[in-house]
């Protein structure tokens, strides 16, 4: 299956816009319903059938062990975790390792959260700094067809929405197993014409690690918005830091010959520490059918990480520990003007954007060290990654039952790399066009057919497209690599609501990429990987039924392939297959509350023969609580059936203490056991 299979597709609806009708919007004439969050009604109104929002209520009764989990709203999301709490998640959609965030952007009120040359790895996505309660809503969509969104939009993307104005002053505290410990202050006041908010976050947690993470989160939020929903303006304030030992995973064999126990070390020095600030601001104007808005950002991350993944196969005397840093000052903005008119009297809207995004990139290094102690420096370098993008999207009703999008995305880059290896020095430009289309048919019977096909790309390494020569022996020759990889989606999706109180989607997807490009962050140099296609369907099911019931189900299958490649090595590792997640939520606003939920996903090839397999793993998490007045008490139980599955598997050779030589072995970070958080909340 390539692309091209689905232009015939396009080709025989084509007549359907030309042949359009006078515009009419029926739309307004359907009933309410009572459903809200990820299944309120988007008929009419979304461009495919994996777009979707969930808002503030649906992720705060959502109990989950860590904060990226918060992502796994979004049907076929997976969010894992291979080392301390501090570190960026382990990513997984649409038969995607994403890692840390290659190829699904993530992003805060038009601030991307994704990082491009990363120290340990393209599009770091670190989540850490976003505190829920603080979120109105998260938009999310699949696959390159948001003309809004170019590098690192592949398998999607997702954007936090945080509150104007927090709806009510909030005191929280938690109390867990392995002394987690959390505090939570925020509220908001009218300030002037408008209102100030202002919320901070403390936590720590040890984990059931034999060496605890001894993890510490630190948040700070602070906003000003004036204005009403059509013309206004904010600046926010947003500070992280965070520091915590790791638990990376571990050698099958290491566990099972007593060298460590399941929560054990290798190598019980690893850790890290990152810190995050910005300061942002969103203007919005409108005047009749024309509205202006612009998102402007800047602010600066560091990072100090350590890890340990072959232990003592390079170094049999010091060991392989690593350590992976930089310090960077980010800043963008994103203008945008829309116009709302007639076409020869069909609504139609048009959107003019530019986007422009800085990373300026001091010391990103990669050094040898000994219980964090440095001793050698593979590479380091000084790193100027620029982009400067320009788009149009277009959208006509032709009719009551058939609306049609056009995009077209070009994105130019600039490189600018320094190294301590001056043949590693240089500079590269490149530029891509990224068309999209979305049709939508109906609605019919309150259900609405999409057809959505669109180009992408994601950016590489910045020091991939410069580098020449091998930075650990500085003498063999490396080839560079191209700086923008295209890739090629279509899907086709169905929307209804045709039951009250009931919204069911299905979707048929492709994607395929020219290469697998990365950049290797624990190598420090670049591998061009085969080209690859992925294929599969997503079906979601959400009832509400009343005010104080929701069930909902959400599953995915995917088949990832390299292709150009032989059938027996075509398999690409941790692409899984089956992803399954669902839940009941009940409770009013006063009186009892919970939630149930469950999440799998099946074993998955660790190798590209197929011949090495993870396990797979199910996880279910509860919660218990009374609301009354002011007041709510919860209680969460995290594993409720405490399984003894794992959240991460790799398969590679490592070296272990004693042994002659190194072993390719299945290398895995064992699941948390159960445990209980106790959290109280007044609201004020």
């Amino acid at each position: 299956m390539t692309f091209r299979s689905f232009l015939p597709a396009l080709q025989l609806l084509s007549p359907f816009i030309v042949e359009g009708q006078e515009a009419l919007d029926n739309l307004a004439g359907l009933p309410d319903t009572v459903i809200t969050g990820k299944a309120e009604d988007t008929l009419g109104e979304a461009p495919s059938a994996s777009t979707g929002q969930a808002n503030n209520e649906e992720l705060s009764q959502r109990p989950v062990l860590r904060r990226g989990e918060l992502l796994e709203v979004i049907p076929g999301f997976i969010a894992t975790q291979h080392s301390g709490g501090g570190k960026a998640n382990q990513y997984f959609v649409r038969g995607f390792n994403l890692d840390h965030g290659t190829d699904f952007h993530v992003g805060l009120d038009g601030m991307p959260a994704n990082y491009r040359t990363h120290s340990h790895g393209q599009g770091y996505a670190d989540l850490n700094f976003i505190v829920p309660e603080f979120v109105e809503r998260l938009d999310y969509f699949k696959g390159p067809i948001n003309t809004s969104y170019g590098d690192l939009a592949n398998a999607g993307g997702a954007e936090y929405r945080l509150f104007n104005v927090l709806p009510e002053g909030l005191l929280s505290l938690t109390y867990g197993s392995y002394d987690y410990t959390r505090l939570l202050l925020a509220d908001s006041w009218a300030v002037g014409r408008g209102h100030l908010s202002f919320g901070l976050e403390f936590t720590h947690e040890d984990g059931p690690w034999d060496r605890g993470n001894n993890y510490h989160r630190s948040n700070f939020f602070a906003r000003y918005h004036e204005g009403d929903e059509d013309n206004f303006w904010n600046v926010t304030a947003l500070a992280h830091r965070g520091d915590w030992n790791s638990s990376d995973q571990k050698p099958a064999r290491a566990i099972s010959s007593g060298l460590v126990d399941r929560f054990g070390a290798v190598d019980p020095t690893t850790g890290g520490d990152s810190s995050r600030h910005s300061l942002s601001t969103q203007m919005q104007r409108k005047d009749g059918r024309a509205t202006t808005r612009l998102n402007a950002w800047a602010g600066y991350y560091d990072l100090e990480l350590f890890s340990n993944f072959t232990y003592f196969l390079n170094d049999p005397v010091r060991g392989d520990q690593f350590e992976q840093s930089e310090s960077r000052v980010f800043a963008g903005f994103d203008l945008t003007h829309r116009l709302d008119y007639d076409l020869n009297g069909r609504p139609s809207h048009t959107t003019f954007g530019f986007q422009t995004r800085n990373d300026w990139i001091d010391d990103i290094g990669l050094h040898l060290t000994q219980e964090r102690n440095r001793f050698d420096t593979i590479r380091q370098d000084d790193v100027y990654v620029g982009s400067y993008s320009l788009f149009i999207d277009h959208e006509t009703r032709f009719n009551s039952w058939f609306r049609a999008g056009i995009g077209l995305r070009g994105d130019l880059f600039h490189f600018d790399v320094r190294s301590d290896l001056d043949a590693n020095s240089g500079r590269e430009t490149d530029a891509i066009l990224s068309p999209k289309l979305n049709l939508a048919f109906g609605p019919w019977n309150r259900t609405e057919i999409y057809l959505n096909a669109g180009h992408g790309f994601h950016s590489n390494d910045a020091r991939g497209t410069t580098i020449a020569i091998d930075p650990t022996d500085g003498v063999t020759p490396l080839d560079s690599v191209d700086p923008l990889v295209r890739t090629r989606s279509a899907e086709v999706g169905l929307r209804t609501t045709a039951l009250t109180g009931l919204t069911a989607t299905l979707s048929l997807w492709y994607l395929e990429s020219d290469s697998e490009l990365v950049y290797v962050g624990d190598a420090g140099t670049s591998e061009a990987g085969d080209a690859s296609e992925r294929w599969g369907v997503e079906a979601a099911l959400y009832w509400r039924p009343n005010d104080w019931f929701t069930f909902d189900a959400e599953y995915a299958w995917t088949d990832a392939r390299f292709v150009g490649v032989p059938s027996s090595l075509d398999r690409i590792p941790n692409a899984i297959e089956h992803t399954l997640s669902t839940g009941i939520t009940i409770g009013r606003e006063h009186g009892w509350f919970g939630a149930l939920r469950g999440r799998y996903f099946s074993a998955r090839p660790l190798n590209e023969s197929g011949s090495v397999e993870s396990l797979d793993s199910f996880i279910v998490n509860a919660r218990v609580g009374y609301r009354r007045h002011d007041w709510e008490v919860s209680l969460d139980c995290l594993n409720l059936f405490d399984q003894g599955d794992r959240d991460i598997e790799y398969f590679y050779e490592s070296r272990l203490p004693g042994e002659a030589a190194g072993v390719e072995d299945v290398h895995f970070q064992p699941m948390e056991p159960r445990q209980v958080r106790l959290n109280v909340t007044y609201r004020f």
